[in-house]
């Protein structure tokens, strides 16, 4: 039941990473860490003061760290490229596609300070579209952590993964509660079972999705919350499990609702068991300056949205 589940503190996703690759390190000593002038940001200070030697401060040239970062593989090393999403993306994909993507290096393309919940440095720095982006690049993984400690895992995980990887993380301090529970790239990980809708949610809005769930069991409705953590690739046998059971499913993500987790999922149930499927994320806009829950709630991505959305898809399914 989703009211079993424990919270047991809070802390921002950007620390499980820094926290996470230190870990790494540790244990592999072909792991470098380059950034684009935001060591701060990305949590990297404890790295650099443990192994100065394997960092790289690229300076605000994101274009040259991917760059940079795509020939270090050729000599067997295993970087990870650090900066805010918009510029891990929208900066610099022609590196991407052609340096790391079309030749599969095995760069790890690490991306804080996503989506809305970036607040108020607005919409020049946030970014809705890097998930769709990064996803349509062929053998490109995608992986979008719901706290510090799954972001922490994942930034351990993909060191032993090979192949170009796109993680996506964020600023805000969020409740932690997966600190208990394993980390399998590409395996969805199940919060609740139920019959009546299927949620499947990536990133911050995954806390949203289980107290969206609550109110949803309090009113008598079963519900089947699901972290789609990674995108690409998408555990398609958990999503048709899923909406076989239930009928009908909503998606929740900080992230344009054109090109995300919402596509995907509506693309596997499209091609083998149609179902109605409502979508929370930004509706082809882009964002604004704000605090992260002022932005949530204008642009409709909080639990009671969730509900909302939830309700109008069992109502289509009937």
């Amino acid at each position: 039941m989703l009211k079993d589940i424990q919270v047991s503190g809070q802390k921002d996703t950007r620390s499980g990473f820094g926290d996470g690759i230190l870990e790494a390190a540790r244990t592999n000593k072909d792991i470098i860490a380059l950034t684009a002038d935001l060591a701060g940001s990305l949590k990297l200070h404890p790295f650099i003061k443990e192994f100065p030697e394997r960092y790289v401060q690229c300076g605000i040239a994101e274009a040259n760290m991917i760059s940079l970062a795509a020939g270090m593989t050729v000599g067997g090393k295993i970087p990870y490229t650090t900066t805010f999403a918009n510029f891990s993306t929208g900066r610099v994909y022609d590196q991407i596609r052609q340096s790391v993507a079309y030749s599969g290096k095995n760069v790890k393309i690490c991306a804080s300070h996503a989506g809305l919940t970036l607040g108020e440095d607005g919409a020049t720095h946030q970014i809705l579209e890097d998930i769709g982006m990064m996803k349509m690049l062929p053998g490109m993984t995608v992986i979008v952590p719901c706290d510090y400690a799954q972001t922490k895992a994942a930034t351990k995980a993909i060191a032993d993964y090979s192949g170009p990887v796109y993680l996506r993380f964020g600023r805000p301090v969020w409740p932690i509660f997966t600190d208990t529970l394993p980390f399998t790239i590409g395996k969805a990980q199940y919060f609740s079972e139920g019959s009546d809708v299927s949620i499947f949610a990536c990133g911050h809005l995954v806390w949203k999705a289980i107290e969206a769930g609550r109110i949803l069991e309090e009113k008598g409705i079963s519900v089947e919350v699901i972290n789609i953590h990674t995108i690409k690739p998408l555990d398609t046998e958990a999503v048709l499990a899923s909406i076989g059971k239930t009928g009908c499913a909503v998606t929740a993500e900080e992230h344009n609702i054109i090109g995300g987790l919402g596509d995907s999922i509506a693309q596997a149930a499209g091609r083998y068991h149609p179902i109605p499927i409502e979508y929370v994320g930004t509706n082809d806009t882009f964002g604004e300056s704000g605090t992260p829950n002022q932005l949530l709630e204008k642009y409709g991505l909080t639990a009671p949205h969730i509900v909302e959305a939830a309700l109008r898809a069992i109502a289509r399914k009937k």
